[in-house]
């Protein structure tokens, strides 16, 4: 059988083009919502279990199921071991070819290659970003005003942390973290 599986990093992500690419090849496909360095892949590892020998395993690219070289390799050698081969449909390679073997492995190689850059990128533009003063993250549930007039209120006992945080619709842990923050820098 031809088991074909494709993954996508979150729920906004579709996988159509995945889907409508391996539909045709694979006579069953499994679609898992999750980051390629998730410790856990429920629907992946559900995929390798029931895989049989003569099955082939297909994906649409090498980083749908492999987070690196090493990781790869060291699969496809334990696939390779139960008489299951790998097909990455976007680039028509089969590992059970010797040229297809080479190209698999040269191709783990410059994915992982290719997330370190990535990876590289994301950190140096995250560094300028900060440089320059951007402030990085979520942004704030409160404004200072607002943590100021929740102080004031919380001086006179007009109004408990709890009640301030509710009527502003965050958690009092959040109020009296954002409270500190703003005496801190005065």
């Amino acid at each position: 059988m031809r088991i074909g599986y494709l993954r996508v990093s979150t729920e906004e992500q579709r996988p159509d083009r995945q889907i409508d690419a391996l539909t045709p090849i694979c006579d069953k496909l499994f679609v898992e919502i999750s980051s390629a360095v998730a410790k856990k892949r429920p629907i992946y590892e559900k995929v390798i279990k029931s895989l049989k020998s003569g099955d082939v395993f297909v994906i649409w690219d090498l980083d749908r199921a492999y987070r690196s070289a090493k990781d790869a390799l060291v699969r496809l050698d334990l696939l390779r071991e139960r008489g299951i081969e790998i097909q990455i449909a976007s680039l028509s390679i089969d590992t059970s070819t010797p040229h297809g073997m080479l190209i698999y492995t040269f191709i783990s190689g410059l994915a992982e290659f290719e997330r370190r850059l990535l990876s590289e990128r994301t950190k140096q533009g995250l560094a300028a970003a900060r440089k320059r003063g951007q402030r990085l993250g979520r942004p704030p549930k409160m404004t200072d005003g607002q943590i100021i007039s929740a102080i004031q209120k919380i001086s006179a006992k007009e109004a408990s942390i709890a009640e301030l945080a509710a009527l502003n619709g965050i958690h009092p842990w959040t109020l009296s973290r954002n409270i500190k923050r703003l005496k801190s820098k005065v």
